[in-house]
């Protein structure tokens, strides 16, 4: 998978070795390159002068990003084009690839933001990218971020179901509201949120942690938010389940969750999302 986006991550450019679950993991390979950068600007600070209506607007440059599966190779060229034409006919199996290569960027700049001690996280999706290409090519090829054949995507349009979820929500909406002052984001709303990137990024400690105060936030500021019958069903299913998000935490501060309590913090963010999804919808 090949991600270009306007501007430039804060990941440096480079070649990066991950592995999923230990030493022992599948073996992926991020490569970060920025194209057409501007020269570093000069150490002293320039005065301000002023703008004109048609003042010179400056390059922006593009930072591309190639997320490599170094753990399945191709057996022969054949092998790869025909993976390739199948993966581009079947729309699911396009969102699964863009969600693993996003997966390992994201993965990559949360890493960086630690080292860094940097609170302002990067993070990018589908939509930020100006191109998004599927493709193949030799070891040494996508070693330097190239492909031998591949196709552009257009994450941006179709039928998915991340698509629909977004035209459902009607995000332009709300955000039009929070900004007008005639609405306002719960803090189960942020903190939830955060909950989810920590799952989506394989951080399931950190998810626990973020759960524990979302799910108490919501029960709160969500109690009695509708009259409909399946919104006082989830309620009372995290109501009943709060002693499980707190053991949850508990072991996530002594260290990894186990398998069971992983699914539980899992199942229960999900019937979080549903319960603010369904306020939304509802509300119109």
């Amino acid at each position: 998978m090949q991600f270009e986006f306007a501007g430039t991550l804060d990941v440096p450019d480079g070649r990066y070795l991950a592995r999923a679950g230990g030493e022992d993991g599948a073996q992926t390979v991020l490569v970060v390159e920025t194209l057409g950068a501007p020269p570093p600007p000069a150490r002293r600070r320039r005065r301000p002068r002023e703008a004109g209506a048609e003042s010179e607007r400056p390059a922006l440059p593009l930072a591309r990003a190639t997320a490599v599966r170094a753990f399945e190779p191709f057996d022969t060229a054949e092998d790869a084009a025909l993976w390739l034409r199948q993966s581009v006919e079947a729309e699911d199996t396009v969102d699964t690839l863009v969600v693993e290569g996003l997966d390992l960027l994201n993965r990559a700049l949360h890493a960086h933001a630690a080292a860094s001690a940097n609170p302002h996280e990067q993070h990018v999706s589908p939509g930020r990218a100006v191109l998004v290409r599927i493709g193949y090519g030799s070891g040494e090829e996508v070693a330097a971020g190239r492909v031998s054949i591949a196709h552009d995507i257009d994450v941006r349009g179709g039928t998915s179901r991340r698509r629909r979820r977004e035209d459902e929500l009607s995000p332009q909406e709300r955000l039009a509201a929070v900004l007008g002052g005639r609405e306002q984001i719960d803090a189960c709303e942020t903190i939830l949120l955060r909950a989810r990137a920590d799952l989506d990024g394989g951080r399931p400690r950190e998810a626990a942690l973020q759960l524990r105060g979302g799910l108490e936030a919501l029960l709160v500021e969500l109690a009695g938010a509708l009259v409909d019958p399946a919104h006082e069903a989830d309620m009372a299913a995290l109501e009943a389940r709060r002693e499980e998000v707190a053991a949850a935490a508990a072991e996530a501060l002594r260290g990894e969750l186990d398998r069971e309590h992983e699914n539980g913090v899992r199942e229960l963010t999900e019937i979080c999302e549903r319960v603010l999804r369904r306020r939304r919808v509802l509300r119109g």
